[in-house]
């Protein structure tokens, strides 16, 4: 019986940069934007603020582009501080690279199993489909413990053993959707 599991976003990640002012290195970002207009041309930044201090920083959303070319549904978004279109941000590789931060997901999403840990007899076979609903970069070990209830470690000799089996890498971390086996 495939069992289905969901990694679902609870809020918005903490950007990772240093601060200005007080050398921190986390920023909360809560969807608030800034747009400016020069003549025909227009910026817009992502606000985030130092966890520690409050100080503001601005990621580079839109920079020095014409008016024209940009969508009026993502300058309303942007206008209204859409919560949704910052997670969206947040998640674009693109804006990251560009604004030199990486995000950190720790204490960020949950795991929906739709039930609790699965009860089934010894000997019983776990088939069970993984779905990311944003792009959060998990260990598919801690996936595993977590949504049956195990240690990580008893995972891990599991794996070692063979009663679990996945198509993917279950060492590294994975923000991509993925199956596993678990014979026990």
């Amino acid at each position: 019986m495939l069992t289905h599991w969901v990694v679902m976003p609870t809020c918005l990640p903490q950007v990772l940069r240093r601060c200005h002012t007080c050398a921190s290195g986390r920023f909360r970002a809560d969807g608030k934007f800034r747009v400016n207009a020069n003549h025909k041309l227009i910026d817009a930044w992502l606000l985030a603020l130092c966890t520690t201090c409050g100080a503001t920083t601005k990621l580079t959303v839109l920079e020095r582009r014409n008016v024209r070319s940009v969508r009026p549904a993502l300058l309303d978004r942007m206008h209204a501080n859409d919560p949704a279109l910052a997670a969206e941000l947040l998640q674009d590789p693109a804006l990251l690279r560009r604004n030199r931060v990486s995000v950190d997901w720790d204490g960020a999403w949950r795991l929906d199993t739709g039930a609790g840990a699965p009860d089934r007899p010894d000997g019983d076979v776990l088939d069970v489909s993984v779905r990311f609903a944003a792009r959060i970069p998990v260990r598919p070990v801690r996936l595993i413990a977590e949504g049956c209830g195990l240690s990580r470690g008893e995972v891990e000799r599991l794996i070692v053993e063979g009663k679990v089996v996945s198509a993917v890498r279950l060492g590294g971390r994975t923000s991509g959707d993925f199956t596993f086996l678990l014979k026990r």
